[in-house]
């Protein structure tokens, strides 16, 4: 896990880490920001520092392949199929976090909810 919002392309021509940047990447990193910057944790970009210490994403937000490649992948799959714009959120550095701690996610992620579903 991490604390970011990752938008296409997650993949590139090369099959490497690289920026793939997709026709509608404004549109993307806009979608991006409105989502991590009511995120206070995610916005500062360093949200993983024990597991991943050198992990910076500026803002809280990248674009999947500068990330790390993922060929094939459903988000990237729908915007090049349907024209349907997707982003991933990763909740944070915990994959699976215990029951007890879901509140916290939702305290810190629930202005971002909002603030996303406003761009529509």
């Amino acid at each position: 896990g991490s604390l970011v919002v990752n938008y296409p392309f997650d993949d590139d021509e090369q099959g490497i880490a690289i920026y793939s940047k997709s026709p509608d990447d404004d549109v993307f990193q806009q979608l991006a920001l409105s989502y991590s910057k009511e995120n206070k944790k995610m916005y500062q970009g360093s949200p993983c520092k024990d597991m991943y210490p050198t992990e910076y994403f500026p803002h809280g937000i990248t674009n999947g392949a500068q990330w790390y490649n993922v060929p094939g992948g459903m988000q990237d799959w729908n915007y090049l199929n349907t024209n349907c714009f997707e982003v991933t959120i990763e909740l944070g550095c915990v994959k699976y976090p215990k029951a007890e701690e879901l509140p916290k996610y939702w305290e810190q992620n629930h202005r971002s909810l909002l603030q996303f579903m406003k761009q529509v």
